[in-house]
């Protein structure tokens, strides 16, 4: 008999959230107590560097409620319970969630992604809450406050219903996903990307931040040298002034930047990706980072596409076809197994892969070494 999800009618009022840490220590130390716990967040960061966090959903067997972090002066009072083994922590695709919590948390322990598990029974490897819920659990989710403004206040009860509404089905959805992962032998797997996200740090190195930005895995080194120099300074502007990084710079100046390597104001103006205050706020400063990165002059001629290799092209296809059988022969989609971009990686001869790591290697990975 398929379990039911805690009823849309047994909150006919939503809870008011909390606001006063005192009740929020209370609501944490009951939560302690349960088995499995829905969580999840509402943010925003359309005008900001760090996400403002504006609500923390909580939801576990006949509770639901919010935590309003913008009345609150810390959401301390959780972290006990986040860190705790238990009770287990239900998200869906949890790693921005994650992320948004953990300046405020910290670090989130025992987490249950129910997209990853669903993913890993043969749904679509990105399959919406929404979607799970109904196909699982017959529940119609109403979506009247996607575009909701988290950040204004009072919250009206129809957000309050929805909010809780992306709880309220987490502790049902990870009963009846569990169930599946163990019928098909997969609780394995599914432990393995769980642990690959406990260990995840969401602090964001910025001499690292480079490395976001495809356009440079295939540049000369002094190129990349510059690359760094540029992402870095604009990902500590941004941290600094809690600004977008695409305000500080945009990622099609950077590149171009990194490309023309403008060593003048004159050939800075040349740069037409680049906003005119940009150019003019901090034109002398990014002028200062290409001298920095000492690029030869004349830079290193920038790659030519080439044509594809033939017999390159030719293992790649054999590649992909290999990964469509064995998703096919599982009922997963092929990308849970292995990217396009892992497989062309992988026929230029790349080893450090996630398709070559952990339950992949061995469902997969080997029979694609071999077809090498």
């Amino acid at each position: 008999m398929r379990p039911r999800a805690l009823p849309k009618g047994a909150i006919t009022i939503p809870p008011a959230p909390i606001t006063d840490a005192a009740d929020l220590t209370a609501a944490a130390a009951k939560l302690l107590r349960q088995e499995a716990l829905g969580l999840d967040t509402e943010f925003m960061r359309e005008r900001t560097y760090y996400a403002q966090l504006c609500l923390v959903q909580l939801g576990a067997a006949g509770i639901a409620v919010c935590a309003d972090p913008l009345a609150l002066t810390t959401l301390d009072p959780l972290r006990p319970l986040m860190l705790a083994p238990a009770p287990c922590k239900i998200l869906h695709a949890a790693r921005q969630d994650l992320e948004v919590l953990a300046p405020v948390v910290g670090p989130v322990r025992n987490v249950f992604d129910t997209q990853v598990a669903a993913a890993l029974v043969g749904f679509p490897a990105q399959v919406g809450y929404a979607d799970l819920a109904r196909q699982i659990l017959g529940v119609e989710l109403h979506k009247s406050q996607t575009r909701t403004d988290w950040s204004r206040r009072p919250l009206s009860a129809a957000q309050l219903d929805y909010a809780l509404d992306d709880v309220r089905h987490l502790p049902p959805l990870r009963e009846q996903l569990a169930q599946r992962l163990d019928r098909l032998g997969r609780r394995g797997w599914f432990d393995e990307e769980m642990q690959e996200i406990g260990n995840e740090s969401f602090l964001v190195d910025p001499d690292q931040a480079w490395q976001r930005i495809k356009a440079f895995a295939e540049l000369d080194p002094d190129r990349q040298r510059l690359a760094q120099l540029l992402a870095a300074w604009r990902e500590r502007r941004a941290m600094g002034s809690n600004r977008p990084r695409g305000w500080i710079l945009p990622d099609a100046a950077l590149r171009d930047i990194v490309f023309q390597v403008p060593r003048s104001h004159s050939a800075l103006e040349r740069i037409r990706e680049l906003p005119d205050g940009i150019r003019e706020n901090s034109g002398a400063q990014l002028l200062e980072l290409v001298s920095a990165a000492a690029v030869p002059e004349p830079p290193t001629p920038l790659p030519q596409r080439r044509r594809p290799d033939p017999e390159q092209t030719e293992q790649l296809t054999r590649l992909a076809d290999i990964t469509r059988r064995i998703a096919g022969s599982l009922e997963l989609a092929p990308e849970l197994l292995a990217t396009r971009r892992e497989l062309e990686q992988l026929a230029r001869g790349a080893r450090e892969l996630a398709v070559l790591r952990g339950w992949r290697r061995a469902v997969i990975g080997e029979a694609l070494l071999e077809a090498g």
